[in-house]
């Protein structure tokens, strides 16, 4: 039988939701049915949430995991209910915190993914729109404004990486396909040249990479194995040459394609 997470929170519920399932991550063998409820931030929408916690415990005939982000004590009471475990995040973190800081939190909602900083909220938005315009290598003018550049074959994750690194640190990323008709000179694309400090590679196992390009463009000889094969090596071989770093996204996740990328090259986290 699965069990029920409920992930309630009085604003948009990503902070309940990513530390609710990195606890029950976890627990491999048990199957979690996950349901968010948002915006709990009146009597009347907690005591909804509230019938709906205690209606699945009826329904699954066991008490349902309760992550809760919600700031308003008074809600807090509400959501609190002897058919669910709950764990309040606030509750658990912030009273350790003003013991230790000597001081009572603000108790404000809100304050992790609203617009309270105006200028950070700006950068992510920047950062984004410059990863949107500079993908694939289509706006190549004001490249000098990047943080960082990534190089490597087509679909080997660049874009994604480009925009996880926007969205969740701030970075302005843009990112160069190599194509075969970048191969054989040992040398970087023109293009390319004024920034060498700035580029970082990515590459991929050529099976996963012809599987990847086969559900895009099926029996091309863009996903045909050989093609794979050879781009991938001369691409690995060229960034060698020029000294580019690179990692592999056969196995890692965007998450840690960004992360190690951000701890390998030093850049700085510019949003929160």
């Amino acid at each position: 039988m699965p069990r029920t997470a409920f992930f309630v929170s009085d604003r948009t519920g990503i902070t309940a939701e990513m530390l609710g399932h990195s606890l029950i991550t976890q627990f491999e063998d048990v199957n979690f049915r996950r349901i968010s409820l948002p915006y709990i931030d009146t009597p009347e929408k907690a005591h909804e949430a509230t019938a709906k916690i205690r209606h699945q415990a009826e329904i699954d005939g066991c008490r349902p995991l309760v992550f809760s982000t919600v700031v308003n004590d008074a809600l807090r009471a509400i959501i609190h209910v002897d058919e669910a475990l709950t764990l309040d995040f606030f509750e658990i973190f912030i009273g350790p915190l003003e013991k230790e800081l000597g001081r009572e939190s603000s108790h404000t909602v809100g304050k992790t993914h609203g617009i309270a900083n105006f200028e950070e909220y700006k950068t992510r938005i920047d950062a984004v729109n410059f990863a949107l315009n500079h993908d694939d290598g289509v706006m190549p003018r004001d490249l000098n404004e990047a943080d960082i550049i990534l190089i490597g074959v087509s679909r080997a994750a660049k874009t994604p990486t480009c925009l996880y690194l926007a969205l969740q640190y701030g970075i302005k990323a843009a990112n160069y396909p190599l194509t075969p008709e970048d191969f054989g000179q040992h040398t970087l694309p023109k293009l390319l040249l004024p920034y060498r400090n700035k580029l970082f590679g990515l590459t991929i196992d050529p099976v996963r990479l012809s599987q990847i390009r086969e559900e895009r463009k099926p029996n091309s000889k863009y996903a045909a194995l050989d093609n794979c094969q050879f781009e991938v090596g001369e691409a690995e071989a060229l960034m060698r040459h020029v000294g580019v770093p690179y990692l592999a996204s056969t196995t890692r996740s965007i998450e840690e394609l960004a992360t190690t990328i951000m701890h390998r090259t030093g850049l700085t986290r510019r949003t929160y």
